[in-house]
């Protein structure tokens, strides 16, 4: 630890300057319409020559920054797809460290084409030095459909077959919405993102190797979800309507509301829902002999038909004190109560296929999901050259109440019942986070800027499972699988994080420290004894960006990205109880689970700001996922640690201009996934290339009509005992602007020709393997309608929230 210590700190304080002094130059580009521009490339040109000396992009507010340039006299040179270039007036330094220019207006290079109009259009993804920026309200066939969806389409981001999140098909995904960690079990992760609509996401950040200002959880890397915060003068808002229609029906609606008085900013979201589907599932199990010999057959067909409700809301405000300080409350929540049916009819051969039984079960589920978490936030500059002191506080508590009645009933080979029984159970759960965290800054050292932060995080959770046998209406407790766990956790965290500019090159260069504290504790009964456990440990997380420009126009700059992470359990997986999903099939939990840690290295080439090609390495040891055991003829599922994961390959991320009214987004990916590990009495040491490519094509017919036309595919996925069969579906939609142009309506239609349905086998079994095929309720037609009402100067959103690792692990 001394050594990495004393060579971060020889790299961050050891970079000198030349002596001369440094400017940040700050603008904003506007169109004759003042749209905000995202995703436009500006330069910092020479004003003699126009040679370029450091290029931006433009953010969601169309507004760019030079941090820490030296210049005395400079341009600037806008270049933005569908624009015409521009170069502008010759500005000049003066004596300030920071120099504000004016609005910069760009026209839109518009062509007649056989009497089509063909202007711009917003594009899909940007690739960053850290991340890649995914902006949802550019794709048509996003419109209608939720947070969850957009991210099917998002490039690096894979859907697992039991709905897990991985970024270039690995597991152990952060996701953050507003830069605060969700914290959910992946089923409640699921209904959550559901219930958010994607107009209401401003964009969506994907960072496989995060700077160290963020928690070092998720070994696979982060999804950041920023949602739209109105933040300009007067009243302004949006409504937006959509209803979808497949084998059942959805809506997914929303409304903002945003006031800016003097010195007050106040804002509210709500949205409210409904989507009912079906899960069609088939599993079959094939049990053999220690010779080899077929023993058994099991067949379940399970048909799920889930009905949630999802309602959530936001209502906050901003404080502005003085020109530099800013205080902020946030309130928010959700209420997602649903309910889940399911029917099962499984049936029991021998060994020469004879049938045995027959078992139909019922089991209906309720379940009352709600949230409720507070935000205080302070925001203070302490000068002009750029440096702040955020504060945030963040009280959240998520409560869950699952009631659920499990009927079997059997039937031997000539249809007649002999036996029957009824489980019926009570899982309450609850979970509370504080978080606080500072974060200072915008230092400036040896010309470079230098960022420091701490936090602190505390989490209590208890879940209870109260269950009950049945017979003839009488209940009797089953202690076998009632339990009663308790939970506590507190991580405290420090990180540095420092960036320089130099001529050809740039390095960001980061340090986290995380201290972390569990204790567990299983109260006992009449048949289990109780039990704890305590953990502690320490780790250092270092981070390292460098990107180098082999020409001054930056036709083609060379990056390099480096860094250590860690997947922690989720809350749930750590009690020790089992519990019955169906008669022959158990989930239990593990105290014993360990972290994971991640190493990550990539090395990027990125072609006039359009064509990044990645090659991608990752080393993962004690992998948290999910392993499966036969024991006779119950099934047992449980979190568990493989040993070693290595990953590698190449991606492709590009944006093409195919003709004026032609926009192709394409990525692509091709990467080689090793697992070897230990599975109970079995040995796991399996590989496999996973190919996948996601194009998306935009066409702009005139000023009012546009549509799309994308898709994505994947062959073969393994994923530790997992192997996901080759999938892929085709989605297209059509936009029209009305009401001067402040109404849009949207026709959209996802998996056209019905193939998004997954299925796969489960390997490395003792005596037996396991195979299912699932249809999903994919196919939907969706017609959107949205109006927006705005007026007033933009303001800069601020975006506020303490907690950075503990949501996402909430698993209730």
């Amino acid at each position: 630890m001394k050594k990495v210590l004393l060579v971060l700190s020889v790299l961050l304080f050891a970079i000198h300057s030349n002596g001369q002094n440094y400017i940040d130059i700050k603008g904003k580009i506007v169109n004759d319409q003042n749209e905000k521009l995202f995703g436009v490339t500006v330069f910092l040109v020479a004003s003699d020559n126009e040679q370029t000396i450091k290029a931006a992009f433009t953010d969601n507010e169309g507004k760019f920054e030079f941090n820490q340039v030296k210049v005395t006299s400079f341009r600037i040179s806008i270049q933005g797809m569908g624009y015409k270039k521009k170069i502008s007036q010759i500005f000049t330094a003066g004596t300030s460290s920071e120099v504000i220019l004016p609005a910069i207006l760009i026209e839109e290079q518009v062509e007649a084409l056989n009497e089509v109009v063909i202007t711009s259009q917003k594009s899909f993804v940007a690739q960053k030095a850290d991340r890649i920026i995914v902006d949802p309200n550019a794709l048509i066939t996003n419109a209608g459909l939720s947070a969850f969806e957009v991210l099917e389409k998002a490039p690096s981001v894979t859907i697992g077959f039991n709905n897990s999140i991985a970024i270039r098909g690995k597991n152990g995904v952060m996701v953050l919405i507003n830069n605060k960690p969700t914290n959910l079990s992946v089923d409640d992760l699921v209904s959550y993102l559901k219930a958010i609509p994607a107009s209401e996401i401003e964009r969506i950040e994907i960072m496989n190797n995060p700077p160290a200002m963020y928690d070092a959880a998720g070994n696979a890397g982060i999804i950041n979800i920023i949602l739209k915060k109105n933040s300009v003068k007067g009243t302004n808002g949006s409504v937006n309507l959509s209803y979808g229609q497949g084998k059942y029906g959805r809506t997914n609606n929303s409304f903002n509301l945003n006031y800016r008085i003097e010195k007050w900013n106040f804002f509210t979201n709500l949205n409210s829902g409904q989507n009912k589907s079906f899960q069609d599932l088939t599993i079959t199990r094939n049990y053999f002999t220690p010779a080899g010999d077929l023993s058994s057959v099991f067949t379940q067909n399970s048909y799920i038909t889930p009905n949630s409700k999802n309602n959530s809301f936001k209502i906050g405000t901003d404080f502005y004190a003085t020109s530099k300080t800013t205080f902020g409350i946030v309130w928010n929540g959700f209420s997602n109560p649903s309910q889940r049916n399911t029917s099962n009819i499984a049936t029991v051969f021998d060994g020469d296929r004879q049938l045995v039984n027959t078992i139909s079960s019922e089991n209906p589920m309720e379940v009352d999901f709600k949230n409720s978490s507070f935000n205080l936030n302070m925001n203070h500059k302490l000068n002009e050259s750029g440096q702040e002191i955020a504060v945030n506080l963040d009280n959240i508590s998520y409560d869950s109440n699952i009631t659920q009645n499990l009927w079997n009933r059997t039937f031997n080979s000539n249809d007649q019942l002999v036996d029957s029984n009824q489980l019926v159970s009570k899982l309450p759960s609850n979970i509370k986070i504080n978080t606080a965290n500072i974060d200072y800054t915008g230092i400036k050292i040896k010309g470079g800027k230098l960022d420091l932060g701490v936090k602190s995080s505390f989490v209590r959770t208890r879940n209870v499972a109260n269950f009950e046998d049945v017979v003839d209406e009488v209940r009797t407790p089953n202690y076998d699988f009632s339990n009663d766990f308790s939970y506590k956790e507190n991580i405290n965290a420090t990180y540095v994080n420092y960036a320089k500019e130099f001529t050809k090159f740039s390095i960001q260069l980061g340090l986290r420290l995380e201290n972390t504290n569990i204790k567990g504790y299983q109260a006992g009964n009449l048949v289990v004894a109780d039990s704890t456990f305590h953990i502690k440990y320490t780790n250092l997380f270092p981070t390292v960006f460098v990107q180098y420009k082999l020409d001054t126009i930056q036709k083609h700059v060379m990056g390099l990205s480096m860094g250590r992470r860690i997947n922690r359990p989720n809350y749930k997986d750590l009690n020790p109880f089992t519990y019955p999903i169906d008669r022959f099939t158990f989930y239990g939990g593990n105290p014993y689970i360990k972290p994971t840690f991640s190493y990550n290295v990539d090395v990027s080439h990125t072609f006039k700001n359009y064509l990044t090609t990645t090659l991608m390495y990752s080393y993962t040891n004690d992998v948290i996922s999910e392993t499966n055991e036969q024991r006779g003829n119950i099934y047992y599922s449980r979190p568990g640690n493989f040993d070693t994961e290595i990953s590698y390959g190449i991606s492709v991320n590009g944006v093409f201009k195919i003709k004026k009214w032609w926009t192709l987004n394409l990525y692509t990916s091709y990467l080689n996934a090793i697992y070897k590990s230990d599975v109970y009495t079995e040995k796991l040491d399996d590989s496999n290339w996973n190919w996948v490519i996601m194009p998306t094509n935009q066409f702009k017919i005139n000023d009012t009509w546009s549509a799309e036309l994308s898709g994505q595919y994947q062959n073969g996925l393994l994923s530790g005992q997992f192997f996901i069969s080759p999938v892929g579906s085709v989605r297209a939609g059509v936009s029209k602007k009305i009401l001067k142009d402040k109404g849009v309506i949207k026709l959209n239609a996802s998996d056209v020709f019905y193939t998004n349905q997954i299925e796969g086998q489960i390997r490395n079994i003792a005596n037996a393997n396991a195979s299912w095929y699932s249809l999903f309720d994919s196919r939907v037609v969706t017609f959107t309608f949205s109006y927006r009402f705005s007026k007033g100067d933009n303001l800069k959103v601020r975006q506020t929230g303490a907690s950075q690792d503990e949501q996402k692990r909430v698993k209730s």
